[in-house]
């Protein structure tokens, strides 16, 4: 993999945070990564309930070497914690997921959410500002009408840059557990939130109700057998949307079939191997993200062990699987016991959907090209993340001897996990969350 292997990495911290990751906060950790349509603003949310926005350096687009390099451009504070007084129930600040829409003039516009509310932010810059007012003086006082004996027209002076981020939506009370997903449909006029057991369709300008599109709640919740883990809207057809359950089905769903989609479209679930079955077997095939193509042809899921690709004309297995971390099959007790088997790994495609990425532990990450067959383990950590670095492939060893570029199975670390990554939609540009820590590389260039 010549061109996924190699990146140059610059690394980025959300202000305030402490340089070294051994003493960061529980508010730092970095929990949701995502690039704008065009690449040139990435957003991330800590569990702080911060938004921090990093914007492309424009005179490094020219720059062959530079042109991976982002600045932070914007800071707000999109949640704070609540308490929901009816349910005596504790609301983190935490961002879940954050979903940019497509630039129509100056401002930009993102969707933020944490486990009960959905946020419409608007973005824009102020370089000028009004002066001369006739009822106003410089310092913004009324002025006694009696003493105005001239008219003067206002005029726009030259001032520092300034961003500023105005909520002017807030999309709440529609949820009664968490939400896991929030998804742009294509026609920019709607969007989709997820919880446990239902998704609810919301139009941008009305935030006092939400039309329920899919509800798996029984009547007894004693006879509950799966949650929603993940879904999005198709990126091309504004009527269909995608799925995923702790069960490792992935649905497919027409909202012109009916109001309600109760049964899907179609449905894709692989059937299971009976030498594989074990107690963990449920657990590790629970999806944790689900991803459509660029193209819209093929759906992409993430479970514990595997990376999955579906082609949705094909419903009974997937056309493509993946082990990103297959050597951690033989650790799935210890695993349990630290709670690290229910981690919720995301998964991006390339621009081109040719490469697939998704994390692991001890700070690894994992590429596969899906022409070549041929993957790649990289490691983000500071030590090795020098400017212009190039990015060694690392490999683990399961047992027998160990050579030297080799780490042990056992030594790897589940504290340092990759669960969050962006792809840049366009350039061989990724963003790759570690914690408290955002590395952006870019692909090596001779």
């Amino acid at each position: 993999m010549k061109c996924f292997s190699r990146y140059l990495p610059y690394i980025f911290r959300p202000p305030n945070t402490i340089l070294s990751s051994s003493c960061h906060t529980e508010a730092d950790i970095i929990s949701t990564v995502e690039f704008n349509h065009t690449g040139e603003l990435l957003a991330t949310g800590d569990k702080g309930g911060r938004v921090v926005i990093f914007q492309r350096e424009q005179e490094s687009k020219n720059q062959v070497h530079r042109r991976g390099e982002y600045n932070v451009y914007s800071t707000f504070q999109s949640h704070e914690p609540e308490f929901d007084y009816l349910k005596s129930l504790e609301i983190e600040e935490k961002i879940n997921k954050i979903r940019w829409l497509p630039q129509q003039n100056a401002a930009y516009f993102l969707l933020s959410t944490n486990d009960k509310t959905v946020k419409l932010w608007k973005v824009s810059e102020r370089d000028k500002r009004p002066e001369g007012y006739n009822l106003k003086d410089e310092e913004g006082r009324l002025r006694d009408p009696a003493t105005i004996t001239t008219l003067r027209v206002p005029v726009l002076r030259p001032m520092d840059l300034m961003v500023e981020a105005t909520p002017r939506r807030v999309f709440a009370n529609a949820h009664t557990y968490h939400i896991n997903s929030i998804s742009v449909n294509s026609d920019y006029e709607t969007y989709m939130s997820a919880d446990d057991l239902r998704i609810n369709l919301w139009n941008f300008e009305i935030t006092n109700q939400s039309f329920n599109i899919v509800d798996i709640k029984p009547a007894n919740m004693e006879e509950l057998t799966e949650v929603i883990t993940a879904a999005e809207f198709h990126p091309h057809h504004c009527n269909t949307f995608v799925y995923s359950s702790s069960k490792g089905t992935i649905r497919l769903c027409d909202m012109r079939a009916s109001a309600l989609c109760d049964r899907p479209t179609k449905f894709f679930e692989e059937p299971e191997d009976p030498s594989n079955r074990s107690f963990f077997s449920e657990i590790i095939s629970s999806i944790s993200d689900v991803k459509f193509s660029h193209s819209g042809r093929y759906i992409m899921t993430r479970d514990y062990l595997t990376v999955k690709v579906w082609d949705l004309n094909m419903e009974n297995r997937p056309i493509e699987t993946y082990q990103v971390h297959d050597y951690l099959r033989s650790k799935l007790c210890s695993l349990y016991e630290n709670d690290c088997i229910f981690d919720k790994f995301e998964c991006v495609w390339n621009g081109s959907d040719s490469v697939i990425m998704t994390g692991s532990y001890n700070n690894f990450f994992r590429m596969f090209d899906r022409n070549t067959k041929r993957d790649v383990t990289l490691e983000t950590s500071r030590e090795n993340s020098k400017p212009r670095a190039i990015l060694k492939p690392r490999k683990v060893c399961v047992g027998g001897k160990r050579r030297k570029d080799e780490i042990s199975v056992d030594s790897l670390d589940f504290s340092k996990k990759i669960l969050h990554t962006a792809w840049h939609p366009s350039e061989n540009i990724i963003a790759v969350a570690a914690t408290n820590n955002l590395y952006i590389f870019q692909d090596k260039v001779n």
